[in-house]
């Protein structure tokens, strides 16, 4: 579908967007074939995975464990996330220094982008971050700030900044109250946690921090310098992320509001 159609027919499922009928969509029509597609990455990211030799093999009873928390997941959050509308919560969280960070704060410089991921463990969040890192020339042509929360410990989010040589912050939500606030918090089940352990020997609390198992649905929000969320991007299946065309989209949708 060309990026004219899903403007038309509101950008595919899954996402909401403040009505853009109206606005021109020049510059990001022009845009949208330099920016990462994820869904593309993300089929890709898959086949690395789970084909060939050095494919991972999952135990068909951890699969069924998998598949029986994702159905779970889908009917206990059938629609997650902030709504566009919506005035996004304010919140005070470390970075990966252990510096404050606030969103009025962020806010006084322009819109945020504000993207939710669940810990430098998850490959198919690495893969968004990195189109997201990608793309920041364009959402800075806006006055954004790219802005990612994970329930991860600062000292893992250091980790990750090193190794991928992110410029933007990352948040840790260490008492779960933002993922909470935005309507993306659930918990991984003893059994969940078992089978990511016995499969994948990933410890999710050895990221998160003892006892710790909650986890974001991912998620992203454009937000205007009123804290007005503009665009929402929500989906208890975690391989499915919002464009960076999409936030390019909503940023000018924002940029177009202001005048």
């Amino acid at each position: 579908m060309q990026l004219s159609q899903k403007l038309k027919y509101g950008f595919g499922a899954g996402i909401a967007l403040a009505s853009l009928t109206t606005m021109p969509f020049a510059l990001a029509v022009e845009t949208a074939a330099e920016l990462p597609n994820i869904a593309e990455r993300v089929k890709e990211l898959d086949k690395q995975l789970f084909t060939g030799k050095d494919a991972i093999k999952v135990e068909p009873q951890d699969l069924a464990v998998m598949g029986k928390a994702a159905e779970e997941l889908a009917a206990k959050l059938p629609a997650p996330g902030l709504r566009v509308g919506d005035k996004a919560p304010n919140f005070s969280l470390k970075n990966a220094y252990g510096k404050k960070v606030s969103l009025n704060r962020l806010l006084r410089k322009g819109p945020v982008i504000l993207a939710f991921y669940r810990g430098a463990w998850c490959p198919y969040c690495n893969t968004e971050l990195h189109a997201l890192n990608e793309s920041l020339p364009s959402f800075k042509t806006y006055g954004a700030t790219l802005v990612a929360i994970t329930p991860q410990t600062p000292d893992k989010s250091l980790e990750q900044v090193k190794k991928d040589g992110y410029p933007f912050e990352i948040l840790s939500d260490t008492d779960d109250k933002v993922m909470k606030a935005y309507k993306l918090y659930w918990q991984v089940s003893p059994e969940l946690d078992a089978a990511y352990k016995h499969s994948f020997g990933l410890d999710i609390a050895s990221f998160n921090g003892k006892g710790r198992l909650g986890l974001p649905v991912p998620g992203t929000f454009v937000i205007d310098k009123k804290g007005i969320v503009r665009a929402a991007f929500a989906n208890t299946d975690y391989k499915k992320r919002m464009e960076p065309t999409d936030v390019l989209i909503a940023l000018e949708h924002i940029n177009k509001l202001s005048k």
